[in-house]
């Protein structure tokens, strides 16, 4: 199994006509983003040698090396730019986590019963939230905080999800 990588930003625009781009950096210091080493597209194919050139309002301005025409630069929109998940920093904050690291987690009840796989991480901006896959197959979304969430645990591979957070499992009664 390849390693787990991290998106740590999107190319979202261009500037200019000699090929920079605008990203959006997911990064907890926007222009960190090119700390981490060459970067790499979702599927591994292309990898991008980054330098943050400026800001373009909330956005990075960033010189990909070998890009030189904003034409070159355009068919790069909505790229995505993936770091190894072992070039991060190891988190020194409990209970703050890299979303890689909570997908493909088992779902387990209160009785440690297996009921659903982490799926998805999102945030809409009203908080964040979990995408889990129930056994039936039917994906659902529940808020991850600790009221839904009172228990994660990376080492052993599981989240346990409260009963408040279980609600969903009602109607899988009759499917199981």
């Amino acid at each position: 199994m390849s390693e787990k990588k991290v998106c740590l930003g999107k190319i979202v625009g261009v500037h200019g006509i000699k090929g920079e781009v605008k990203v959006k950096s997911f990064t907890a210091v926007d222009k960190d983003i090119a700390k981490y080493g060459a970067l790499n597209d979702k599927n591994n194919q292309q990898t991008y040698e980054i330098k943050v050139t400026g800001h373009s309002k909330d956005l990075l301005r960033v010189k990909i090396k070998g890009i030189d025409d904003r034409t070159v630069a355009e068919t790069l929109i909505g790229t995505e730019l993936y770091a190894p998940r072992g070039v991060l920093p190891e988190l020194k904050t409990e209970e703050v986590y890299y979303e890689t690291d909570l997908v493909g987690l088992k779902v387990l009840d209160e009785q440690k019963n297996e009921v659903a796989k982490v799926i998805g991480f999102y945030n809409f901006g009203a908080g964040d939230i979990l995408e889990i896959k129930l056994k039936s197959g039917r994906a659902e979304m529940l808020p991850f905080n600790k009221g839904y969430v009172p228990e994660i645990n990376l080492e052993e591979g599981y989240i346990i999800v409260a009963s408040t957070g279980m609600v969903f499992l009602e109607d899988e009664e009759g499917e199981n």
